[in-house]
């Protein structure tokens, strides 16, 4: 089985998480982190919001806030975690269009 990791903010990708679960033959979303709060505009600390201490064969990146993305992809990377990054612009990531 594929596991799949999921961080969004205010149910985000959860459009994308039901194609992957109706549709996804061999694939699982062993995790779901969304973000549910209210964030300020700069975020100094974003270990607060995204641990490290998942695993997965694929990261999917539905989070908005451009700190908290910048600091998953840093973190997959050192993981070495392939991570998808939609519609975004990440060195570490894979950015395809949305």
């Amino acid at each position: 089985m594929f596991t799949i990791v999921v961080f969004e903010e205010h149910g985000s990708g959860e459009k994308k998480i039901q194609g992957i679960t109706e549709h996804g033959s061999g694939l699982k979303i062993s995790k779901r982190y969304n973000i549910e709060e209210t964030l300020p505009e700069f975020i100094d600390d974003p270990e607060h919001y995204i641990a490290e201490d998942f695993s997965a064969d694929l990261v999917l990146d539905f989070l908005k806030h451009p700190d908290l993305s910048s600091h998953l992809a840093r973190v997959c990377r050192k993981k070495n975690i392939p991570l998808i990054a939609s519609g975004k612009k990440h060195a570490e990531a894979m950015t395809p269009f949305t």
